[in-house]
């Protein structure tokens, strides 16, 4: 076992070397323009991306024409969520959006962002394990302010907690309202299909499944029905014109390779990486009093685990676990000192949220690292209760 130990896989996964070795070729060798239709080179890049296009679309059941290349799930969201409003704004549609409390900021900023040019947002609040309730958006879905769109992740980065994603895109169908899905931290992980599940839109990040930072995708339905989405970015109508800028080929290259890892060792997986995280709560939950899990056991990401630690402040517990790589919220926000929205969302009063840790699993991680993470973690948790004057009253 080496040390420090990586446990933060939902802020970032480390690059796997098979994904490496795919994008060695486009760092090199292959290293023409992909719009560079008149030469071997071109030609070359052009088909490397083609391939990857397919490994991303068979990931989520969908066709290669549907997948547009972009910078990452925070792009893709944008996007997303942007292009569809402003597309049906300007053929005289509805600017109505429905999202919920616990979206990541890359969701939620994009919507305050419509907000301050005149569209309506409705934000659902969700149960006390951060999962909407279905009577919720339908009383939503069915107000005289027809939405336009409803975009609810998949799973949330934080609490690891899995959306109904089957019924909510069965309920959008049934009303003809489009529905797009952040799945940055579920895709890879468990399973999406995206015509069973009525999913108009989806996004997906490279660095959540091991493959490389700055790429990611959309998935853009094409039929029954076909999106119409305004463009962001403007310069050469690459990607059907829906997404300017010369593509990232090693990068489109390390995500499809990523996709296609993924897709192979799901079922497996999630199996290894479950049975860790279980192991890791049990010891957490045997070693420690005042100790509580957030967010769904039941409907949850098999490598989350969300965990407050009552009477310790997370960052001053942090700190005394150098060798291991945690936080205690999305990565996006670490250096904000507000208590969590997401938490927040789910009950927990500041003090909680400012007690909790969140420990992300994943594809490397092993039984040795979880038994001493676990060690580590109670013998600080008791040592900072000890000069602790909440705790002491407590007991």
């Amino acid at each position: 076992m080496q040390l420090p130990i990586y446990m933060d896989n939902h802020a970032t996964t480390r690059l796997d070397p098979r994904v490496l070795e795919a994008m060695m070729p486009c760092l090199t060798d292959v290293y023409g323009n992909a719009a560079s239709r008149s030469h071997s080179f071109g030609w070359a890049a052009e088909q490397a991306v083609e391939v990857a296009r397919a490994q991303v679309a068979k990931l989520i059941g969908a066709s290669p024409r549907e997948i547009v290349f972009t910078s990452g799930a925070t792009e893709s969201n944008n996007l997303a969520i942007t292009g569809v409003v402003q597309a049906h704004l300007a053929s005289g549609g509805s600017g109505h959006v429905i999202t919920q409390a616990t979206e990541h900021k890359a969701v939620l900023d994009p919507c305050a962002w419509l907000e301050m040019r005149g569209c309506r947002i409705t934000v659902l609040p969700v149960d006390s394990e951060g999962r909407i309730r279905l009577d919720d958006l339908g009383s939503a879905l069915d107000e005289e302010d027809r939405p336009t769109l409803v975009t609810i992740h998949f799973a949330n980065n934080e609490i690891g907690t899995i959306q109904p994603i089957d019924e909510i895109g069965a309920l959008c169908r049934e009303r003809s309202v489009l529905f797009h899905t952040d799945a940055a931290q579920a895709a890879g992980k468990i399973p999406i299909d995206v015509n069973r599940a009525n999913i108009d839109l989806l996004s997906i990040s490279g660095h959540k499944i091991y493959g490389p930072k700055g790429v990611g995708a959309l998935y853009v339905r094409r039929r029954n029905p076909r999106i119409e989405i305004a463009e962001q970015m403007h310069g050469g109508g690459h990607e059907r014109g829906l997404r300017s800028g010369t593509l990232n080929v090693p990068g489109i290259v390390g995500l499809g390779a990523a996709c296609e890892l993924a897709a192979t060792r799901m079922e497996s997986e999630a199996t290894q990486i479950s049975t860790l995280r279980d192991r890791l709560q049990t010891k957490l939950l045997t070693g420690l009093d005042r100790v509580r899990v957030n967010g769904s056991q039941e409907h949850r990401l098999p490598g989350n685990l969300n965990m407050t630690f009552e009477h310790v402040d997370s960052e001053t517990l942090m700190m005394g676990l150098k060798d291991v790589a945690l936080s205690s919220g999305s990565a996006c926000t670490s250096a904000k000192i507000e208590p969590s929205h997401v938490l927040r969302a789910l009950g927990l009063d500041e003090e909680a949220a400012h007690s909790t840790l969140r420990f992300g699993l994943g594809r490397f991680n092993t039984e040795q690292e979880i038994d001493f993470v676990a060690e580590r973690l109670v013998d600080v948790v008791k040592k900072l209760r000890e000069i602790s004057p909440a705790y002491a009253d407590f007991t």
